[in-house]
């Protein structure tokens, strides 16, 4: 079974970057600068920004069914020259395979079904055994330690 990984579409981002910073503040994001290899991975691009990139960190919904009980939001990294990443069936970004993963499966009704903590190196294969199972129809992955929304999946 494959499946494809999504990225955070980047059309609802693209205005931020033309706001000042104090418009930023005010709806609770902030203009940062990447300050070290792979410190800010864009949920956009699925890349790792450069160290001295530009970026705007906030809060994105990443679970938004009002009827789950695990609704969800937190920070997102958005790079100012991403492009919105398509992996092809079966691929996982470089940001994701270097990163240690905490993964949640989902039912249709986004009821939790699985959820493990993997290596990234090791994601291809617990999404393929995941999507084995016909209740799943989406995957999402956080950074294990810091919790933060990375990117979705779905069977291919």
């Amino acid at each position: 079974m494959t499946f494809r990984i999504h990225a955070v579409p980047l059309a609802p981002f693209q205005p931020l970057f033309a706001l000042s910073d104090d418009a930023l503040l005010a709806i609770g994001a902030r203009r940062m600068l990447a300050d070290g290899p792979h410190s800010a991975p864009c949920r956009v691009s699925l890349a790792d920004a450069e160290p001295g990139e530009a970026l705007i960190l906030l809060s994105h919904r990443h679970l938004d069914d009002p009827s789950s009980p695990y609704r969800g939001e937190g920070p997102i990294f958005v790079r100012q020259t991403a492009i919105e990443a398509s992996p092809a069936p079966g691929e996982v970004p470089d940001m994701l395979g270097r990163r240690l993963l905490s993964v949640r499966a989902y039912d249709a009704d986004w009821m939790m079904t699985d959820a493990d903590v993997v290596e990234g190196r090791d994601l291809a294969g617990w999404l393929a055994k995941s999507f084995a199972d016909d209740r799943v129809t989406r995957v999402h992955m956080h950074t294990a330690r810091r919790g933060c929304f990375m990117a979705s999946a779905e069977r291919a």
